[in-house]
């Protein structure tokens, strides 16, 4: 099967197949019961699992497996947990925390669906997406993709997957407490543009479609309808939205009737299916029941189960395959356990291993960069990575502003702050000063916006909001 030049899955992995796992696959059914679906999680993670390297990993520079993190967390697996042949020091979480600290990660060229990635599976492994060592803080590289010129958009919008993910990711990884990390406004942003994009039958596709009458005529994909609602939902849209309304009907449009299955722009397979049940479960929406319930008592997890070979525990990708895929086993397990694109990581079986791990202070000497947003409350909204070298384990919000000035990306971010040295209240920012009620407020990390100051202390990943306002 084929797939667009910039695929809807953002490259991530190739199908990979393991013929000793293909043994039997189980038989299509109705309505799947929680029995079986405990059974069909149970053989996934013991398949995903057999897809770990001798070395612990799950990713390399290249074509990467690494989206397993997702599925085992969903399926309540912690990744700390997951090593090969026992070997506790080569574990799945400290080996992929490694590889993202490396400088050279991921490639000469990255692109923002890079760091989108891996903030959703850091996130699903227990490594803080924001705090992944000294250097590392993924949120602070996907800021560094917003666009000046269309503001909303993450990485050049005609690739429109970026955004989408962009949503999944900011949204979806919260705080280690399980607090929304980003500000209201961004999250708005980017819904703004995700309902723009929204086809006249209700779904939406890869590239971008707002403003072209031509695109949004055109026929959804599957995949992209579930990572899309997925991605509002994460930001804050109830599933009674309009908008969710009209993308639940397209894939309702789209089920088989005898067997469950949504039937995809590349036909029927496992892994379109498996994204757009996670939208579903993304949204609290029950892909069992009501609208996606066949007349012949077939759904959607259904065919996903009937996909699995046991007790193998493998996904095929297309029904008459005859052994497992590694993306699709991914995309299958994650669904079928009830997940959408990521999930909070599980708590470990493993004797002394922390739920998270995380960069709890900055290294003096070492750059880093730092995730800021700057709200005028009169609708214009800034959003940048800040480049910094901080001189010892915390620093200031009076320092961080002075970086952005010039250390911004993109830039433009931060024009000039009043007062310019010193610890007081900041006065001014990007020409707009204090009047009245309308101050200018900082959060980090998602806490209540309190009175902005110079001396502010920050902390290593700490994700900063400014908003002028009452």
């Amino acid at each position: 099967m084929s797939r667009p030049s910039v695929s809807p899955r953002l490259v991530f992995t190739a199908a990979v197949s393991l013929g000793a796992l293909c043994l039997s696959v189980l038989p299509a059914a109705a309505t799947a019961t929680p029995a079986q679906i405990a059974t069909s999680k149970t053989n996934g993670v013991a398949y995903l699992k057999s897809l770990q390297a001798a070395d612990g990993s799950y990713a390399s520079g290249g074509l990467s497996n690494e989206w397993a993190f997702s599925a085992l967390a969903s399926a309540g697996t912690a990744a700390v947990d997951v090593t090969p042949g026992g070997d506790a020091s080569k574990n799945a979480r400290s080996v992929y925390r490694t590889l993202l600290a490396t400088a050279s990660w991921p490639s000469a060229a990255p692109v923002v669906t890079d760091y989108e990635r891996a903030t959703l599976n850091a996130y699903a492994a227990g490594i803080d997406p924001a705090r992944v060592s000294a250097s590392r803080n993924l949120i602070g590289d996907v800021y560094g993709y917003w666009q000046n010129a269309e503001p909303g958009y993450f990485g050049p919008s005609a690739n429109f997957n970026g955004t989408v993910f962009a949503a999944l990711a900011l949204g979806g990884a919260r705080t280690q407490a399980g607090a929304q990390r980003i500000p209201q406004a961004l999250r708005d942003s980017l819904v703004t543009r995700i309902r723009a994009n929204q086809h006249n039958d209700g779904g939406w596709n890869y590239s971008k479609a707002e403003g072209d009458p031509t695109a949004l005529a055109a026929t959804s994909d599957i995949d992209m309808t579930g990572a899309a609602m997925a991605a509002l939902c994460v930001s804050g849209v109830p599933d009674t939205d309009t908008d969710i309304a009209q993308a639940k009907a397209f894939l309702k449009s789209k089920l088989v009737p005898t067997s469950g299955a949504f039937n995809a722009m590349f036909g029927v397979n496992t892994d379109s299916n498996g994204w757009a049940v996670s939208g579903l479960n993304a949204c609290g929406i029950n892909p069992q029941t009501g609208d996606f319930l066949t007349s012949t008592g077939k759904t959607p997890v259904d065919f996903l189960i009937s996909q699995q070979f046991s007790p193998g525990g493998g996904f095929k990708y297309l029904p008459g395959d005859t052994a497992p895929s590694a993306y699709a086993s991914i995309d299958g397990l994650r669904a079928v356990a009830g997940g959408g694109f990521t999930a909070a990581p599980p708590a470990p079986v493993t004797s002394g291993a922390p739920q998270w791990v995380a960069q709890s202070a900055f290294t003096p000497g070492t750059a880093t960069k730092l995730a800021l947003t700057v709200d005028d409350g009169a609708g214009g909204l800034k959003v940048c990575s800040v480049a910094l070298t901080p001189t010892g384990t915390t620093t200031t919000l009076g320092a961080v502003l002075d970086a952005a000035t010039t250390g911004a990306t993109p830039s433009g971010c931060v024009s000039g702050v009043t007062p310019s040295s010193g610890t007081g209240a900041i006065t001014a920012l990007n020409g707009k000063a204090n009047s009245g009620t309308n101050t200018w407020k900082v959060s980090t990390d998602g806490s209540a916006f309190a009175g902005a100051t110079r001396a502010k202390v920050v902390n290593a990943g700490d994700t900063i909001a400014l908003r002028r306002g009452a």
